[in-house]
């Protein structure tokens, strides 16, 4: 059982060692990417299903007991957020290869995929702060090499923009880690729980929280800390895009989740109202941005703010039905959001550009992409019987329990502007006819740009479908969230 908390780590570690001794092989290197990521989902599969069937999984490294030793944890919420690391993964290990230049292979580029989410795997189930702090560092240079891969100069200027606002959120994390230790004495997560409601007062408490808070928020993109991201996105390659829109923010909101339900629960429901607040100015900031943009990969980036606000919504609910939804409402965004930034780049392979003004009549060339787009786009904007409409409703029945209405209508109406700008999208990608007659180059037949568009769209359909065991399973990691006994006692027995 010790293996199985190891192994999300370790297999893309040694995928990543393999393929750097592999350096100039480029076949190799795709051959042991996408192999490494079948290892991952096979870990992360095996992994939930010991947690569903037997409960929260604890062990310490080295033979050091929790709390002086690195402890790792996987509970449902994490050992789900490591599956679908996992299969975002694999889908992008196999997008790469049908569209990455071998220029950009040639420096590392799988190496480093696998690092990033060896960190983003180590994030999810470490039991330690400090280790949080760690993996986030090892997710920032990861991610600061893929963004920079190229040195294109556009790269280069989004580049310096998200390793200066990362860092900074990383020194007020390490702050924050730093005035912790040194107020309780420990570091481990559950020894934390235990006892920073005696070593902590309310005062100091709260101002760790908030270092916390700004942040992860920074992280996650939330408002007013989001104006880095859509500056950044839409530099790299597709598949580095589709990377990063599937799992860096939902790290954050992770991040935040863990923090504020387990080590500061008495701070969150007294900032409850401040989390909803944050909630709906990131919805309705990150939409308006969309609306306004022209081109594809800009528009998709402002959606995955305002798309994080739907999912900060659970913890300003912190009820058992908000945290449920959430938790569901994350899952899904990290499907659609990452199939979406595919789907962009399928139509730039087609038609040379991620302009929306430069693209046009692909509904009519090629229609079955057309159905793929539709797929992931309405599920974004909550079209029953799709993903996003139970992610959604369960978040407005939960703010109805809760008398929150204010946060229910800027649900609502932001809904209503993400089906308009998806709709914008559809018109000029798909349904006008193209500029000056141009014609899809054929890209779109390419296996290796289709097949992962097509299983992520059939996981949206089937989610949805299926919303009663994946609800069933989000309310049970609600419950382990909110009444954090059970991981407690498994970190320390």
């Amino acid at each position: 059982m010790d293996t199985l908390l190891v192994l999300p780590i370790l297999i893309p570690l040694v995928t990543a060692a393999l393929a750097i001794l592999a350096w100039r092989q480029r076949r190799a290197q795709q051959a042991l990417a996408i192999v490494g990521a079948l290892g991952l989902l096979a870990a992360a599969v095996s992994l939930v299903v010991v947690v569903a069937g037997e409960g929260i999984q604890a062990t310490s490294i080295g033979s050091w007991p929790a709390p002086y030793g690195i402890s790792l944890v996987a509970d449902l919420f994490s050992a789900t957020m490591v599956l679908v690391a996992a299969v975002v993964g694999l889908g992008v290990a196999v997008y790469s290869v049908g569209s990455l230049d071998p220029a950009r292979e040639a420096f590392g580029y799988y190496a480093l995929v696998h690092i990033l989410l060896m960190g983003v795997c180590g994030a999810f189930l470490t039991g330690d702060v400090f280790n949080l702090y760690v993996w986030f560092e090892v997710m920032l240079i990861a991610s600061f090499m893929l963004v920079a891969l190229g040195a294109e100069r556009p790269q280069l200027q989004a580049a310096l923009k998200y390793v200066v606002l990362n860092l900074i959120a990383s020194a007020m994390l390490l702050t924050g880690v730093g005035l912790l230790y040194g107020a309780a004495g420990t570091l481990n997560m559950a020894h934390l729980a235990r006892v920073i409601p005696e070593a902590l007062s309310d005062a100091l408490a709260t101002s760790i929280s908030i270092l916390f808070l700004t942040a992860f928020g920074i992280k996650a993109a939330v408002f007013p800390l989001f104006f880095w991201l859509p500056a950044t996105y839409h530099t790299p390659p597709v598949a580095v895009s589709a990377l990063f829109a599937g799992l860096l923010t939902k790290v954050g909101v992770y991040a935040l989740l863990r923090v504020f339900t387990l080590l500061f629960p008495d701070v969150a429901r007294s900032a409850s109202g401040l989390f909803l607040v944050i909630a709906g100015c990131t919805m309705v900031a990150g939409v308006f941005g969309a609306m306004v943009q022209k081109g594809f990969r800009r528009l998709l980036s402002f959606h995955i703010i305002s798309q994080v606000g739907y999912m900060v919504i659970g913890l300003g609910l912190l009820t058992r039905a908000g945290v449920a939804a959430a938790i569901y409402y994350i899952v899904h965004h990290i499907l659609v959001k990452t199939n979406l930034f595919f789907v962009s780049g399928v139509a730039n392979a087609e038609l040379g550009t991620f302009t929306l003004s430069g693209l046009g009549g692909l509904y009519r060339a090629r229609p079955g992409l057309a159905i793929l787009f539709l797929i992931p786009a309405l599920s974004l904007a909550g079209i029953p019987p799709l993903s996003g409409f139970v992610g959604k409703l369960g978040l407005v029945v939960a703010g109805v329990e809760s008398r929150e209405y204010a946060i229910v209508a800027v649900t609502l109406g932001v809904g209503l502007l993400t089906l308009f700008s998806m709709s914008k999208v559809w018109a000029q990608v798909f349904w006008e006819p193209p500029p000056g007659g141009a014609q899809p180059s054929g890209a779109y037949s390419r296996a290796l740009l289709l097949g992962p568009v097509v299983v992520f769209a059939a996981a949206t359909v089937a989610l949805g479908l299926l919303a009663e065991p994946a609800f069933s399973l989000a309310l049970r990691a609600a419950d382990q969230l909110l009444a954090p006994n059970d991981y407690i006692e498994a970190v320390l027995p």
